[in-house]
């Protein structure tokens, strides 16, 4: 195992009764230091007052400790020249592994004390050994000794170890480094100074255990290895040409979610002392002993996406490293020397390559112009280095340019060999790396291709392309051979990063592409994902490209394919990742799933709450729960078409895709439109073609659009924006009117005696709140608020069913009025009435809160800021969006109170008629007086609202008109009806509000009898029909009173419902006599003596 031969990463130090300490090795010297920082991990394995040591360094001459740390009496201790510095709390735990570091600069007084990554205020302590070391000359002492676990002392330069001092856990990750700095940036690099390797530590009689639980993920790391090339073609391996092969060794043998911003590569000389190296291994020595033009070493860079812990990174690359490898075509193998293999965890990169200690380098010198057309160089060297490089997300700015290239060679050649030489001798390494060489076909003269990536960037890209052109313009000439260069053309050649910025800044600064820009753009991205390594980064960024276009104005109809062949390749090629990833955008979602063979069972993909302008929310393996509007399941029986035991093919994968926004698939057909989002599954790598499989594949999509009868789909603009006008005008006017109805009613107490004016009062708050919330629902929608839009859509949906329930209630009370013929005693009429209008809504409401919480929302949000402007999106409007809860709650309960008020509205009808029939000639109404009284009927009872029901088929347009029309304005209707065309509510008006002439002196109560306003002549008494009546025991002065001839008889008055607010409309005639004859008193004129409302209306009106 790598861990237990070269590196103690994933290893601790297991002090116990057994194991006391580990000391520094005494050939891992310590220098002096005026800055530092240590860094280790700790963990308890029992807390205890008595003293206890993590590590203590001793200075060489003076007994006291130079730097340590370690605790005593529950108090965490740092030692430093002599001084003790105390925390006020222990702040460790049992059984917890804990992160500490220890910095300190000459220009500070005090060291600075982290535990897990926070910094720990300490307090100096008594001091029990004084330092001789004054404040000016403060330097850590060199050449001191270590130990870890526990404090000691020397003698006659010999460690001792002070009993009663060790440490009762584990410690790991022991680094030292010769500065100060961040303690984040070093959570898991390896130290400069001493480093948690074996050959740094004398772990004495102590075992080196493992311990799982220790883990460190990190992503930069730094590999040196030697190795060697056979080949068997007898051809000797040039420099650059080692680097090639190295890189496509470490390319195929390392994981793809390790990547290679650099690869460096030098070539070594023999020396005499590895010629009497014994090897146990024979790959050892045959790199030993391998020609020496044929040793290379090599320096590597390496990010792993997504970092991971130390130990299994170098475990899994020194195995890997091991593998002999052998090139395509087989004239070559390259094996690596084991021994050589260090793998290092490292804060950050270096701009610069160096060489390893062991390679004998001369210097080299290069002179480069920058503005002139010649350049000198000269060079001495004994061994060669070149190094090679491949785009990942390290963050490097580097350039990358394509050069063609026309040359005139004179001499002997073989053409593709002298330019590649050509070309690494003339363009420095230490700058620039030639890629992908490949020679064109041309006559009389050679011509090639390549790119060069430029390591070390000038301040412009200009400048660097002069640069290029210069260096291959200069004369070649090698004794043998020479090269003319005669036509250059140099381009920049733009890396993913680089390609992405711009597009992400286009697309920021137009809401529309054309369709020339459009093309542009999916080629680019196209590009990206055929000569890059899709990261998850990568692929986030992609994503949020895609989204941005989907959400832009542009044509998209003739890129559908495009798009979606992107959006897979994302999914297919990405790489970094482990089991599954996820990519969300707001317009759409991707998830990648890659299957274990044989440990399939099912998978599901669901998107919930998908909102404009927000990421939707992804799960994976859920069952869909209310709000999801997309959901795809794949059966168990899937996994019959995934590899079983196949090592050679890629593992199937699972790609999951969410679109957001339907416009992406709209047809050319005219008025179709699709109606829900898009989602798909996609398998790769399968072993057979999926189809024809036993189990079903489940989808399941919410309509956008949640009812898609006739009567709810969508309009065309132009007509849905004049009725949305024409909608908001009316119930703005009928909320206006509609108030002055209630304070005209309720602010004269004479104006509401009666039943059928507080009902009229009622019916009106009830249409006055629904006309508000109305108004508000679409503003108090775009807050995005979830709780403020189920409160708007369930007040909408009461005041809507409160305004129906009193609709019907005025028929019952027209019933009760009109058709009823027998005695009713109806105690508390009015209260009980007022429980049904407002409680059976109430019921209802509540009743569907506790069956479906979800029934009330709105389609879609947005974080937009609150504003009066998207009145006309319907999208953007609190409401039933359940089917069943709408069809049963408002449609069935409407139907309902509209057949029983047709019922009604037609026998009142058939019983003024009957009336009109048996009324005297000359006192019957016109026909305009009818007409009146039928609208005002119509309206009261609500039959307006029944033309819902019939917006469907060509008529529909016509019928939306008149349905917005009519029920917008039924406020304004109400006011005209029962207000400003009755006479006893005029004649209020001009009593108390009115001045000079036009103000009416208030007459006693007789006079707010509901009458027609015609004087009624004395005529004789005709006999009085019993007539039964509903009883109450309120009077009224609008209702008909009878009394007794006899003065001393007691007056008695019967309430009852009646229809005096229609009465006057349809100018039903009605008598007025006395009680006893013509001789009535002036104050009973105009009162009705019958007890019943039916021979009451029977009577004719005096003219």
């Amino acid at each position: 195992m790598y861990a237990a031969l070269l590196s103690l990463w994933g290893n601790v130090a297991d002090f116990n009764p057994g194991c006391s300490h580990w000391r520094l090795k005494p050939g891992v010297s310590i220098p002096a230091l005026q800055e530092f920082t240590v860094c280790f991990s700790l963990k308890f394995e029992d807390v205890t007052s008595s003293p206890w040591t993590a590590f203590m360094y001793r200075h060489p001459d003076v007994q006291y400790a130079e730097l340590g740390f370690g605790g005593k009496q529950g108090l965490l201790v740092v030692w430093l020249f002599g001084t003790e510095w105390t925390t006020a709390e222990m702040r460790l735990h049992v059984s917890q592994w804990h992160s500490l570091c220890l910095t300190w600069t000459h220009t500070k007084d005090r060291p600075a004390l982290y535990i897990d990554g926070e910094l720990v205020e300490i307090t100096a302590a008594h001091n029990v050994e004084t330092p001789s070391i004054t404040p000016s000359c403060r330097k850590l002492a060199p050449n001191g000794t270590l130990t870890l676990g526990a404090s000691h002392f020397l003698v006659d330069g010999n460690i001792k170890i002070i009993p009663f001092t060790t440490l009762l856990g584990k410690l790991s990750q022991f680094r030292l480094w010769g500065r100060e700095q961040e303690v984040t940036s070093l959570k898991c690099a390896e130290g400069d100074l001493v480093k948690w390797e074996p050959d740094n530590w004398d772990s004495r009689i102590c075992a080196v255990p493992s311990d799982p639980s220790l883990q460190c993920e990190w992503s930069f790391y730094k590999l040196r290895l030697m190795f060697v090339i056979m080949r068997f073609d007898g051809n000797k391996t040039e420099l650059y040409k080692a680097r090639d092969i190295a890189h496509k060794w470490l390319r195929k043998v390392l994981p793809s979610s390790m990547y290679l911003p650099r690869v460096s590569v030098f070539e070594v000389l023999r020396s005499s002392s590895e010629e009497s190296d014994v090897k146990t291994s024979p790959e050892d020595g045959l790199v030993r002993w391998a020609p020496s033009s044929d040793r290379f070493h090599c320096l590597v860079h390496i990010n792993v996406i997504p970092p991971l812990d130390v130990a299994t990174v170098q475990t899994e690359m020194y195995t890997d490293l091991r593998k002999p490898y052998t090139c395509p075509g087989g004239q070559l193998q390259l094996w690596a020397d084991p021994a050589s293999i260090h793998i290092t965890p490292v804060e950050s990169f270096t701009a610069t390559t160096t060489s390893p200690p062991d390679v004998v380098t001369s210097p080299v010198t290069t002179t480069l112009p920058i503005t002139t057309t010649s350049t000198t160089t000269s060079t001495s060297t004994s061994a060669a280095t070149t190094t090679s490089s491949t785009a990942g997300p390290t963050g490097v700015s580097e350039l990358y340019f394509e050069v063609r290239v026309n040359v005139s060679i004179t001499g002997s050649y073989d053409p593709e060999q002298i330019i590649s030489t050509w070309l690494n001798s003339s363009l420095p390494d230490d700058m620039m790396i030639v890629l992908d060489l490949q020679m064109l076909p041309q006559e009389r003269k050679e011509s090639c291709v390549f790119r060069v990536q430029c390591t070390m960037s000038l301040s412009e890209t200009h400048e660097m392309e002069e640069l290029i052109r210069a260096l291959l313009l200069m004369p070649y000439d090698n004794g043998s051979i020479s090269i003319e260069t005669q036509d250059i053309q140099i381009s920049r050649i733009w890396n993913a990063l680089d390609v992405i910025e711009m597009i992400v800044s286009l697309l920021k600064n137009q809401s529309t592409l054309n369709y020339k820009e459009l093309a542009t753009v999916l080629n680019k991205l196209e590009d990206i994902l055929n000569l890059s390594v899709v990261t998850p980064n990568l692929g986030q960024a992609l994503i949020n490209i895609i989204s941005d276009i989907l959400e832009s104005d542009s044509d998209l109809l003739p890129f559908t394919n495009t798009i979606l062949n992107i959006t897979e390749a994302v999914g297919d090629t990405m790489v970094g990742y482990e089991g599954s990833s996820t990519l969300v955008a707001p317009a759409i979602a991707l998830s990648v799933v890659d299957v274990v063979p044989g440990q399939f069972n099912s998978l599901t993909f669901g998107v919930k709450s998908h909102r404009v302008g927000t990421t939707p929310e992804i799960f994976i393996n859920r069952y869909p729960l209310n709000g999801t509007v997309a959901f795809i399941s794949l059966p168990s029986v899937l996994q019959h078409s995934f590899p079983q035991h196949s090592s050679n093919q890629s593992p199937p994968r699972v790609t999951f895709q969410f679109f957001g926004i339907p416009m992406l698939f709209k047809t050319s057909q005219k008025g179709a439109i699709l109606n829900t989002f898009v989602v798909s599954a996609s398998v790769t790598n399968a072993s057979s073609p999926i189809k024809d499989l036993d189990e079903d594949v489940k989808v399941t999509l919410q309509h956008l659009i949640p009812n898609t009868d006739a009567s709810r789909t969508p309009l065309d603009p132009v007509n849905e924006q004049i009725l949305t006008i024409i909608t908001y005008v009316g119930c703005g006017v009928s909320s206006l009117f509609l108030g002055i109805t209630v304070l005209t009613y309720t602010a004269f107490e004479k104006l509401r005696r009666d039943y059928p004016s507080q009902i009229l009062i009622n019916l009106s708050l009830a249409l006055l709140g629904l006309n508000l919330v109305f108004l508000v629902n679409s503003w108090l929608s775009s807050w995005g608020i979830y709780g403020l839009c189920v409160a708007a859509a369930s007040m909408l949906h009461y005041f809507l069913l409160a305004s129906f329930t009193w609709m019907g209630l005025e028929a019952v009370n027209m019933y009760f009025a009109l058709v009823k013929v027998f005695n009713v005693y109806v105690p508390s009429y009015i209260l009980k009435f007022c429980a049904l209008g407002w409680g059976l809504p109430l019921a209802i409401c509540i009743l569907v809160l506790i069956v479906n919480r979800e029934a009330y929302g709105s389609h879609l949000y947005t974080d937009a800021q609150p504003s009066l402007e998207p009145l006309d999106n319907s999208d953007n409007f609190c409401w039933l969006q359940d089917d069943v809860t709408f069809y049963v709650s408002v449609v069935a309960y409407a139907a309902l109170i509209f057949l029983f008020n047709i019922a009604v509205f037609v026998v009142v009808l058939i019983q003024i008629r009957h009336m009109q029939t048996n009324s005297p000639a000359g006192t019957r109404s016109g026909l305009m007086h009818d007409l009146k009284g039928v609208a005002s009927l119509t309206l009261l009872l609500g039959l307006t609202w029944t033309v819902g029901f019939f917006t469907w088929g060509p008529a529909r347009i016509v019928l939306l008109y008149l349905f917005s029309g009519l029920n917008s304005l039924q406020g304004l209707f109400i006011f005209l009806f029962h207000c400003l065309m009755k006479e006893n509510v005029r004649r209020q008006w001009r009593i108390h509000l009115c001045f000079g002439r036009f103000r009416l002196e208030e007459h006693s109560e007789w006079s707010n009898s509901a009458s027609v306003g015609v004087v009624a002549k004395p005529k004789s008494n005709p006999p009085r029909a019993s007539v039964p009546s509903v009883r109450s025991v309120k009077s009224s002065s609008t209702d008909s009173t009878s009394a007794s001839s006899d003065s001393s008889q007691r007056e008695s008055s019967c309430k009852r419902p009646n229809l005096g607010f229609f009465v006057n409309s349809l100018a039903i005639p009605r008598a007025q006599r006395s009680p006893s004859g013509t001789g009535a008193a002036p104050h009973q004129r105009g009162m009705n003596p019958t007890p019943g409302w039916r021979n009451h209306l029977l009577q004719q009106e005096q003219r």
